[in-house]
């Protein structure tokens, strides 16, 4: 059996499958370069493309004895405009296109708006973008199944280009009808994490998380402004976030982003569930080598933002060089870890215990780890809330997460430094899993013989949200 690699590094990361990595040996050298999760993207491919990548990865974990977290990204309401006679047509500022509900093909003057419910929706002068904003304009005329808008931004456009209402509540369910099969194709398959595109409101992740009824844990992205709007109703429904900044990128302004970043993740870190900052980390390694300094700079930000994972999208999904990208976010997420002032950073946003037994433990747990100089942090858990409360405080040491659900422990990778392993569940008292923890501790080399670890665990054994024990051990 293959040991289990070291990472060097408490942010995970999370890499897109795609083209460019649908081999085994592909996703293999992923998962060695660094790559802590994949995401499956039901935008693409068939249910069993996926369930075939699904496979493989379960393979290389085998292999690897190494737990790897696996996300199924559902398309959502992809809004798109129709097709043109000529499949594309130039636009020039100033020019009026008319967007009605005709679905023939459209030329330079109109084109297919396929969304009737987008008209009552605009409002009149209000921004209207497409092709990821690349087209640009301003609505000037509205009618009951039309509007026409003038072109601020114009350029080529082609068929069936997704389009953007910014500042505007769409009236438009998050799930849609292949989103549902998706979600239960996913299940079936058994994703780890299952993300849900274009949630406006509270309302909608209720309602995916009764369709996933606890099969997976649910992650919300957040890609449009009413999400950013409803940020603490939606956070406390959901089990993690990805702030997904391509498509919020484009209905906010471009200057709030950094700002927008920095306070769902210190928001979502105060709240105890793990969150990605995902879109264009590394997007010139998709044709490049090497990044630019703006976007290393980028993926150090959110790691001195406090993100549990950086997420790799078409870097690793279609890009020409989709191990050097993991290699590359691997080391500049290590190199902004040992920054004296990421420590610093982490030191002042931890969060305190109030008035809750789990947390108080938790937070002395972490204390006195740092007080003994411990090597390791290990949380038995039955349902994964001691360890999330653990990554909460950010430690600079590895946690070492042992429960005896499998599922529970693929989830936890996502999770920042948190290493999950799955054991045989636990009665009685400590005398199981510790000696249990300096096994595993020393086989995944997170301790030597010797030193010392803090635990914690719920006496009784297994019952969820009974954190209330802390012990110091040796590595025998």
């Amino acid at each position: 059996m293959i040991t289990s690699l070291k990472r060097i590094r408490q942010t995970k990361i999370l890499a897109t499958l795609g083209p460019s990595s649908n081999t085994k040996g592909q996703i293999r050298e992923l998962f060695e370069t660094g790559a802590d999760l994949f995401r499956l993207n039901f935008s693409h491919g068939t249910h069993e493309d996926i369930a075939a990548l699904a496979a493989i990865i379960r393979e290389i974990e085998s292999e690897y004895n190494r737990l790897i977290g696996i996300v199924a990204d559902l398309q959502g309401p992809k809004l798109r405009i129709g097709t043109f006679e000529k499949g594309r047509i130039e636009l020039e500022r100033g020019d009026m296109i008319r967007f009605d509900s005709d679905p023939a093909p459209g030329d330079e003057t109109r084109v297919y708006m396929p969304h009737p419910e987008i008209f009552p929706a605009l409002k009149k002068d209000g921004l209207f973008f497409i092709d990821d904003g690349k087209t640009r304009c301003r609505v000037r005329e509205i009618g009951q199944d039309y509007f026409a808008a003038e072109i601020r931004a114009g350029g080529t456009l082609s068929d069936k280009k997704g389009f953007n209402v910014p500042e505007t509540f769409l009236p438009i369910p998050a799930l849609t009808d292949k989103d549902k099969k998706d979600i239960k194709a996913a299940l079936e398959i058994g994703v780890d994490w299952i993300a849900q595109s274009f949630v406006q409101t509270a309302e909608d992740v209720k309602e995916a998380r009764k369709l996933i009824g606890g099969g997976a844990a649910l992650m919300v992205k957040l890609e449009k402004p009413a999400a950013i709007q409803n940020l603490e109703e939606i956070v406390e429904l959901a089990d993690g976030v990805m702030l997904a900044r391509g498509d919020l990128g484009v209905e906010i302004p471009p200057e709030d982003v950094p700002s927008v970043q920095k306070r769902v993740v210190r928001y979502v870190h105060s709240q105890g569930k793990p969150v990605v900052v995902a879109t264009q980390m590394l997007e010139s390694m998709i044709a490049s080598s090497r990044p630019t300094r703006a976007e290393a700079s980028d993926v150090a930000t959110a790691v001195y933002d406090g993100a549990d994972a950086v997420m790799l999208s078409a870097e690793t999904a279609a890009g020409q060089h989709p191990v050097k990208s993991v290699e590359m976010m691997d080391r500049i997420c290590a190199r902004t870890e040992s920054d004296d002032i990421y420590k610093t950073m982490m030191e002042e946003t931890r969060p305190d215990a109030v008035d809750d037994p789990s947390d108080a433990i938790t937070s002395a747990a972490f204390y006195v780890a740092h007080d003994i100089n411990a090597a390791c942090i290990v949380t038995y858990t039955a349902s994964g809330s001691t360890a999330l409360r653990m990554a909460r405080q950010r430690p600079d040491m590895p946690v070492l997460c042992l429960t005896p659900h499998q599922g529970v422990a693929r989830r936890m990778v996502m999770s920042y430094g948190v290493h999950a392993v799955c054991m045989p569940e636990i009665k009685g008292d400590f005398s199981g899993p510790v000696p249990y923890a300096c096994k595993i501790l020393q086989e995944e080399g997170l301790a030597e013989k010797g030193q010392r670890f803090v635990m914690t665990a719920g006496v009784p054994f297994g019952v969820a949200g009974t954190t209330n024990i802390l012990r110091i051990a040796e590595v025998e």
